[in-house]
């Protein structure tokens, strides 16, 4: 005579701190995702915009068929939203602003992917279109994944 035993796994229910546990863990590695991600676009557009606005105006005109002042008020406009996506959350000073950067940048980026297309270097256009989902990304996690609390208001 065999005698077979199963054992039925019994879910409870997860209690209110467990679920602001399992909450907490979540909400910590997507701010981990987030600011890794936000790090890597700040310095792909810091070294982007930073050579717009530092290359010799010669140089520059050579690379791109875009007019040189354009090309460094959008440098200027890069360097600007890599201070917007990184300095409001870490400071937590308005971190509101750190998805307006985030969200200013895509349209960027937007536009460097077509003139890319446009150029005929479809396989180049990898690296901008790569940075727009980044870019999407940190827009999205900023606004509902891992939003930064502000300071609190000092007295």
């Amino acid at each position: 005579m065999a005698i077979t035993l199963t054992a039925k796994a019994q879910t409870a229910p997860l209690t209110a701190v467990q679920s602001l546990q399992t909450r907490f863990r979540a909400n910590r590695r997507a701010s981990g995702a987030l600011w890794t991600v936000q790090v890597l676009v700040a310095l792909v557009f810091l070294m982007a915009g930073g050579s717009k606005v530092l290359m010799p105006a010669d140089m520059l005109a050579a690379v791109s068929p875009v007019p040189v002042l354009f090309l460094r008020l959008l440098g200027s406009a890069e360097l600007a939203g890599v201070a917007g996506l990184i300095l409001p959350a870490a400071l937590r000073i308005r971190p509101v602003l750190t998805p307006i950067a985030a969200a200013c940048l895509s349209v960027v980026v937007v536009g460097a992917t077509v003139v890319t297309v446009a150029g005929g270097d479809v396989a180049g256009a990898a690296l901008p279109f790569i940075t727009l989902l980044f870019t999407v990304f940190v827009t999205y996690g900023r606004l509902r994944l891992a939003p930064v609390a502000s300071r609190p208001a000092s007295k």
